[in-house]
Parts: structure tokens; sequence; C-alpha cells
């Protein structure tokens, strides 16, 4: 009886402590002005807004839903000594502390990832495909749809480089943190010795954004050079008949974005341009941070020396997280998408 008391007394707390941070009454107020804006019959005008606002009400509304639920069905508990029934709480509660660390501009946006393949040859390009294949598995699990978006495949096998976008409540927030230098070490099956060998990938992230999320972020069509190509690989047999590959170059900054998998050209130069606004505000962002006033060449969201996560194969079985010390015995079920722990510390980390 005492112990249950405790418990609940603990899971009230807890409930008005969120209840505070994600601030209930602010979200109803956004709700509102997203209903009204939702019926002007102008917002079609602009679809790419219409889009934004749409998104946004969804988001917010679901938000709100489940705070309320939350607050009724803890309400009953107080009320009840029902041991499965705090525990399945308890649990629910703990997913949803998790959006209190989601706060920052943009957490609630779709994501853009990237990943390369680091030296080593058609080892490092595996490595690639096997990184690739953890987060398709990740977005299976949670119901997150996802888009090929520029592939390249290794001349042997794996990939080169991959980019990808992941459609997902939160999506951008959760895996934010997942930029970086991910490092493999095994035996490798291209090698008849079978000789340890360590691999790395470089994950970019990038929050899908879309013209009127950034207005402060001008791209001026004399900035930008444009090339197109014949794409292959992915994307049907259109795709390698006409110029429908885009290189989009941001000529005052260096950054180079492409896009391949569309089958027509327009397609991959929204995509393209989308990718490149993502990294400008992500440059913004380094920018402000260090307090710098310029970065010269080309600025990438991860960096090579940015090493975050150790996957072991052998001569033990082992994945550490280097920041937050998280660590998995299990690496098959990580790399087959089971990351949340992971990922759920970083958060908290912050």
């Amino acid at each position: 009886m005492n112990d249950f008391k405790v418990r609940i007394d603990d899971l009230n707390e807890r409930m008005k402590r969120l209840s505070e941070s994600l601030n209930i009454p602010i979200k109803e107020e956004d709700l509102k002005k997203l209903e009204k804006l939702s019926l002007d019959p102008k917002l079609w005008d602009d679809q790419e807004n219409a889009r934004s606002v749409m998104h946004q009400l969804a988001a917010v509304k679901d938000e709100i839903k489940e705070i309320k639920d939350a607050s009724e069905t803890l309400e009953i508990l107080n009320h009840l000594e029902d041991e499965v029934e705090i525990n399945k709480f308890e649990k629910l509660l703990g997913k949803l502390e998790l959006k209190s660390y989601l706060s920052n501009p943009y957490d609630n946006k779709n994501t853009i990832i990237t990943i390369h393949a680091g030296q080593g040859g058609t080892e490092a390009m595996d490595w690639v495909s096997m990184i690739y294949r953890m987060y398709l598995r990740f977005c299976e699990r949670k119901n997150w749809s996802t888009e090929t978006i520029d592939y390249t495949p290794g001349e042997e096998a794996g990939i080169k480089s991959v980019t990808f976008e992941i459609k997902g409540p939160y999506a951008y927030g959760y895996l934010k943190n997942e930029a970086g230098t991910h490092r493999l070490v095994r035996q490798s099956p291209f090698n008849a010795n079978n000789l340890r060998q360590t691999s790395f990938a470089l994950v970019e992230v990038l929050p899908d954004l879309e013209a009127t999320d950034l207005p402060e972020v001008q791209i001026k069509d004399d900035e930008l050079d444009w090339q197109f190509t014949r794409a292959g690989g992915h994307g049907g047999q259109n795709v390698n008949k006409v110029s429908t590959a885009v290189r989009l170059t941001h000529l005052s900054t260096g950054i180079v974005v492409t896009a391949r998998t569309e089958r027509f050209q327009e397609q991959n130069r929204k995509i393209a341009l989308g990718l490149l606004r993502a990294k400008l505000w992500i440059r913004q962002q380094e920018l402000e941070k260090n307090n710098l006033k310029d970065i010269k060449g080309e600025y990438k969201p991860a960096s090579w020396g940015n090493q975050i996560r150790s996957y072991v194969l052998h001569p033990y079985k082992m994945v550490k997280d280097l920041r937050t010390e998280v660590e998995s015995g299990n690496p098959d079920s990580v790399l087959d998408g089971e990351i949340d722990e992971f990922i759920e510390a970083e958060l908290k980390l912050k």
C-alpha cells in the first residue's frame, strides 16, 4: 500500500513537470491559430505553406491529446491499486517525457539523412549499406516512411553514399544526434584471410525544411550552379535516358548537393533546393554557436573527427556510444534497428 502510494505520488509529480515543460495552454492557443489558418480558403494558393500549416496542426493536436489522455489515465490510477496498469503507465510516461527534450526549432520536422563511406574501399561501402539498413529497420519499427533521394552504389558491393528522407513525428528531433562517425570492427568478409578490419561511415542529419520555415535564409539564383546528368541505378529506366539527375553548387559557401532518384528533373531540382536550404540553416547554427564570422569551404553537419559510436563484431561483440557510455552486448539487434536506447540516452544528455 505504502509503496503504491509512493509510486503514484512520483507519477503525479512527473506528470505535473511534463505538462509545465510542454506548456499545454500555449499549445492550445497555437492550435486555435492553426485551425483558423487551415479554414482560410486562400491557404492552398501557396501549397508549400499549406502543407506546412497542416503538418503543424496535426502535430500540435496529437501532442495535446497525448498529454490530456495521460492526465485522465493517471487520475483513474489515483483511485486504483492495479500493479499492471501502473507499470504500463510508467512506460507511457517515460515516452512522453522524451517530448520535453524535443523543444528545439524544427525538432518536429521530418529529416534527411546522408551516409558516406570512409576510407577502406569495399569494406567501408558495405558498412554504409549496414548502417542504411539499420535506420530503415528503425523506421519500420516506428511506422515511419522512408524515401531514397540520392544513391551511389559501390563498384563491387555496398554503397558509396546514400541520402534518404524519413517522415515521422519528431523524426529530426529523435535522429539529429546520430550525426557523426560510426566505426565498425569485424573480420572482413571481403578478405580471404578473414583479417580484422576497421571501417568508418559518416552520418549527416538535416531537418526537412520548406522555404516558409526559413524566411531569413535567402537563396539567390545567381549563387546557384546547376548541373544536369543522366542518373543510373535506383529510379527506373527513364532516369538513364534523359538528364534527370541534379547536382547543385552554392557558389558562396561551396556546399554541394545532389538528387537523382526521381524520374523527373523538376522533382530532383526541388529536392536539391530543400537539401541546400537545410545545409545553409545548419551552417548558420554552427556560425552562431561558435561565434564565427565565416566557415571556409563546404560545411558538413557532421565531421569525420566526431566519432560517436563503435560497433565491434570481432573479437568480442559490443556496441558502445562514446558520448553517453550506453552499451549493448547484442550488435545484431542494434544493426536490426533497435537503437532506441542510444537515441533516448543522448536526448536526455542534452
